[in-house]
């Protein structure tokens, strides 16, 4: 059963569609349970508590998802109250006093920063910092989109690059390592979503020893992980609902900008009907595997994680 904070809008949807969701009181944070921190830097911070939270609600594990803020975001389209009732302040954790009884893992999303060098990042700093920690708190860092490049940048000196055009829509990829527990179940071929306007630098990716290439598609590697899962990098965002590209499509085109129809999203490209979920089996089976990974190989002291 997935534990989120008490009152976090999430939880009234997911248990109106079913999904077994407990509460906890976020000013005392159970600390027995497993903890997976979520890092929030996405515009719109209740879409993204939701569809994280429907991608971690499984009636077979107790996971207990902690919110975390850092103080160099602004938040442009989520009232300041939202994060203050639901979030805690990564400061709390970073300088121990929630104390965990067994290392947490950490979620870092995606962020509206990805067509800016990483130094001018408002939060870069802080960014740093937590990526730092985690070596030694965290068993298991799954990085989604922007954060993926960012922490590729930063540990491993893979650069990124800006496209002429949007990677936008749902696309074909085939697994390139089978032998990883991440995708164990996968098909050879799967779908999942991608929304960036920028590629790393494959070359470096394939050359750098420490890490594995899980999946790949024709606009590049989605899924990467280190041999021992303690980093995981998805490109994309499998963790994306129905409607969350659509979101996105409408936006943009709502400002004017120059967007095109999501690629193999709408029936027959056409924005006028109900957009095909077509990676929600496969997302589901990630997510899965990753807190099976998580349940079985965290260690219950933290000195271990520096062995």
């Amino acid at each position: 059963m997935l534990r989120l904070p008490q009152g976090l809008p999430a939880v009234e949807t997911l248990q109106a569609e079913g999904y077994a969701v407990a509460e906890y009181n976020l000013w005392a944070v159970p600390t027995d349970a497993r903890v997976v921190l979520l890092l929030n830097l996405m515009p719109q911070k209740a879409v993204t508590e939701l569809d994280i939270a429907r991608a971690l609600s499984f009636p077979d594990t107790d996971v207990l998802l902690l919110p975390v803020r850092i103080a160099g975001q602004t938040y442009k389209t989520t009232p300041i109250e939202h994060i203050l009732a639901y979030y805690v302040d990564i400061e709390t954790i970073l300088s121990n006093k929630l104390h965990f009884s067994s290392a947490p893992s950490l979620i870092i999303t995606g962020a509206p920063v990805e067509q800016m060098e990483y130094e001018e990042v408002d939060y870069w700093n802080e960014l740093q910092k937590i990526f730092e920690w985690s070596k030694t708190h965290v068993f298991s860092c799954l990085h989604i989109c922007w954060a993926a490049q960012a922490r590729l940048y930063n540990d491993y000196k893979i650069a990124k690059t800006i496209q002429p055009a949007k990677v936008f829509g749902v696309f074909e990829h085939e697994i390139v390592e089978s032998g990883n527990p991440l995708i164990r179940g996968f098909s050879d071929v799967f779908l999942a979503p991608h929304s960036r306007h920028t590629h790393i630098d494959e070359n470096k990716l394939a050359s750098t020893k420490e890490l594995e290439i899980l999946a790949k598609s024709e606009v590049g590697s989605l899924l990467i992980s280190t041999e021992d899962l303690r980093k995981i990098f998805i490109t994309g965002h499998l963790e994306y609902d129905r409607e969350t590209l659509l979101g996105e499509y409408r936006r943009d085109k709502d400002k004017g900008l120059e967007i095109q129809v999501p690629v193999n999203y709408f029936p027959n490209d056409d924005d006028t009907k109900k957009p095909l979920q077509t990676w929600k089996t496969t997302a589901h089976l990630f997510y899965h595997n990753w807190l099976n990974a998580v349940y079985q190989l965290t260690p219950y002291d933290l000195k271990d994680l520096a062995k």
